[in-house]
């Protein structure tokens, strides 16, 4: 799995002082180790995880599977998200990869991770971050269940 690495975040904003974000959108299965890996610094006290799967049921019906779809933007948008979250935390690291195409029930399809130098910020952080993700970065799932019906979610 290649994560994206780079300096994507110092294009929109000057953070200077902030780590540079590992940041992803793939159709490749996600890595809960490499997403912890992302987060090393041994100044960090406190580093905060969050991992979506896709679950069995949503609105009381039973899920068979679903299909994430992100606009060609979507990475862009996702790297601003990262940029406002580290300019209001200043994390030491910050990560935020998340999955497209075909995942079956269990599969991961989210991470958020921040490392900072106490465990209060790096949940606060983490908390805004998949927040912000999922009300701003343009990717939607396809649901689809059991009894053979289907159902956008998260679509403007």
């Amino acid at each position: 799995m290649s994560y994206l690495t780079g300096s994507i975040n110092r294009n929109l904003v000057d953070v200077n002082s902030l780590p540079v974000p590992t940041i992803e959108i793939s159709e490749n299965p996600l890595n809960l180790d490499r997403a912890y890996e992302a987060l090393a610094d041994s100044a960090s006290g406190g580093v905060a995880l969050f991992v979506g799967r896709v679950r069995e049921e949503n609105e009381g019906k039973a899920v068979s599977g679903l299909i994430y779809t992100a606009h060609p933007t979507a990475l862009d948008r996702l790297a601003k998200v990262v940029a406002d979250v580290s300019a209001e935390f200043t994390p030491l690291q910050i990560m935020a990869v998340h999955r497209v195409g075909e995942l079956a029930i269990g599969e991961i399809a989210v991470i958020c991770g921040v490392a900072t130098v106490h465990r209060d910020d790096a949940f606060s952080a983490c908390q805004l971050l998949i927040d912000t993700l999922k009300s701003e970065v343009p990717i939607w799932k396809e649901e689809f269940y059991l009894d053979g019906s289907t159902h956008w979610v998260g679509t403007p």
